[in-house]
């Protein structure tokens, strides 16, 4: 029954997998990494996953990543900087950010505002 609703264009993975990746990337700031492992628990084989996430590039990951951060920080003024960067990164991280994309975001954005980011032994890997 199943395979029919696909032969009539009921069911399409391909272009639920898109708009899953677009809604979730724009609404909650999912990376692509965070993205992958949702639509594969949702049974989405990972064809259909790849070509889906690859439709988020680098860049569009990175300005979502700046959004991010700066959106939480009000939340962390007056915090100790190094707690900070932590609670920043952290965050980042557990949307599936990279740890090298997500300190270099924070690290950019605290600079911007005028913070001083502490110097620590983040990890530097950009793999998505």
């Amino acid at each position: 029954m199943l395979g029919r609703f696909a032969d009539v264009g009921l069911i399409d993975d391909a272009a639920f997998a898109q708009a899953w990746v677009q809604s979730r990337h724009a609404g909650r700031g999912l990376a692509r990494r965070a993205l992958a492992a949702e639509l594969r628990q949702r049974g989405v084989d990972q064809e259909t996953v790849s070509e889906a996430v690859e439709a988020l590039d680098s860049e569009q990951e990175e300005v979502r990543a700046r959004e991010l951060v700066e959106r939480k920080l009000r939340s962390t003024r007056g915090v100790d900087p190094v707690k900070r960067t932590r609670r920043l990164v952290g965050m980042l991280a557990r949307k599936g950010y990279s740890s090298g994309l997500a300190y270099r975001v924070v690290k950019e954005v605290l600079e911007a505002e005028g913070d001083d980011v502490p110097e620590d032994d983040w990890g530097t890997d950009d793999t998505p």
